[in-house]
């Protein structure tokens, strides 16, 4: 079987590979092939890959090729992680919100707009390649912002493309762990769009164990979200927010430590992982190493300001190992050999969530078997969870039709009704310095 990996100079992809290392089973991926417009980082992963694979008797076979349609022709399964205008776009996502005193998160608000609108061309263009050579494919999507990009895909792919996202899963998996359930048996009440949903409940053998977290402050208090959010906020809610929310609900406090910060996110990142780049050109590096000191920075700063508003001090152990690439893993699994599980994916609504058209993709459990996804259903979401859903949804839509009509008054509006962008003024200025930064956005006039 044949995994390709769309964006296979990126630094996480050594995760996907090892996931696959320890698959040994019948109808397994056996080979993969990487896919990067920068030769030089395809170099990069490769080796690391290679270290990875030694001593693994049946590792599948790599390849890199800075062509398409010949990494999309005969794929089973197509990832896709690529990052349009790269780490140094990101990094100027978050300078030009901040310098309108607005988030820059690459997903939430104006940086996840602006990320929005210079991927969502690139990745209809992928989606329409992959539909001419690679029909028969799947294609699981991991690009930021993940369902604004899962939707565009989907206008040409259909129900052939999934988007996966390790929050949720992370998200579940502390909650189990605090109640002394096996995340693998419990199920899990999730519901909203990527970056923006909620759990409201937790089910093991048929029992919500939800409001016995909520009801013990200890409890709610030891993991993750019960320090970001605070647990008379989560009490008040009964539910547990995805870790996203708080540039929602903590808005203020947000920008300002994103403003009082020595390096943005996006900064750090592209510094770090330059070096990490930099050091491969070294024949003599040990690059897996050298990619796992890297890896154990990264993962021990993620989403650090929002920890430092909250007070809720370094990130647990447990919470230090990703997920994506074990969802994405799953996924194949189980359309591939047809072992049924549940995942919470993005995937088109289909009467879903009734507030939300049909087409509308969300993030939500669903049964998954040879012949895709499939959303179950779920019980409405309370007003104030629908407005907000309701609201970025819109946004979203905004964006997918600037990108449609290159209009620079669509992506003004797109930017100007987000909950987080606080002005029409704003929002007007705000295409002006991304436009002036990003080059991917010249198309809007």
């Amino acid at each position: 079987m044949k995994l390709t990996i769309l964006g296979g100079g990126g630094f996480r992809v050594p995760l996907v590979y090892g996931a696959l290392l320890g698959d040994h089973a019948e109808g397994r991926v056996t080979r993969v092939v990487l896919h990067d417009l920068d030769a030089g980082r395809l170099s990069a992963v490769t080796r690391v890959l290679a270290e990875q694979a030694a001593g693994v008797a049946d590792a599948p076979e790599v390849s890199a090729t800075t062509d398409l349609d010949e990494a999309l022709t005969g794929a089973d399964f197509v990832f896709s992680a690529i990052r349009v205008g790269g780490l140094e776009g990101r990094a100027n996502d978050e300078k030009v919100a901040l310098d309108e005193g607005v988030l820059g998160q690459e997903t939430v608000g104006a940086g996840g707009i602006a990320y929005g609108l210079r991927t969502v061309p690139v990745a209809e263009d992928i989606a329409r390649r992959v539909a001419r050579v690679a029909p028969d494919a799947w294609v699981i999507n991991f690009t930021n912002p993940a369902g604004l990009v899962t939707e565009a895909m989907s206008r040409h792919l259909g129900d052939r493309v999934i988007g996966i996202c390790d929050s949720p899963v992370g998200l579940g998996r502390r909650i189990a762990r605090v109640l002394g359930a096996n995340p693998g048996e419990a199920w899990i009440d999730y519901v909203g769009l990527n970056h923006l949903g909620w759990v409201r409940g937790l089910r093991v053998n048929g029992r919500d164990e939800l409001p016995r977290l909520l009801a013990d402050p200890d409890l709610l208090g030891s993991f993750e979200e019960g320090k970001l959010f605070g647990t008379d906020w989560l009490q008040s809610l009964g539910a547990i927010p995805n870790e996203y929310l708080h540039y929602y609900y903590f808005n203020r406090e947000a920008v300002r430590a994103y403003s009082e910060a020595e390096k943005t996110r996006g900064a750090f990142l592209r510094d770090q992982q330059a070096g990490f780049y930099d050091e491969m050109k070294r024949p003599d590096a040990d690059a897996l190493t050298a990619w796992d000191r890297t890896r154990a920075e990264r993962e021990a700063t993620y989403m650090a300001e929002a920890r430092e508003t909250a007070g809720a001090g370094e990130r647990d152990a447990d919470d230090l190992s990703g997920g994506y690439e074990k969802v994405a893993l799953a996924l194949m699994r189980a359309i591939a050999r047809d072992e049924r599980t549940t995942l919470i994916l993005n995937v088109q609504n289909r009467g879903t969530l009734s507030v939300l058209d049909s087409e509308a993709v969300i993030e939500v459990p669903c049964l998954v078997d040879a012949n895709g996804a499939h959303p179950v259903t779920v019980d409405p979401l309370p007003d104030h969870a629908s407005g907000l859903v309701c609201s970025v949804k819109a946004v979203e839509r905004e964006v997918l039709a600037a990108a449609d009509s290159g209009s620079r008054t669509t992506a003004v509006k797109a930017f100007a009704l987000h909950p987080l962008v606080d002005s029409v003024n704003v929002a007007r200025r705000l295409v002006d310095g991304y436009t002036s930064v990003h080059p991917g956005l010249a198309y809007l006039k």
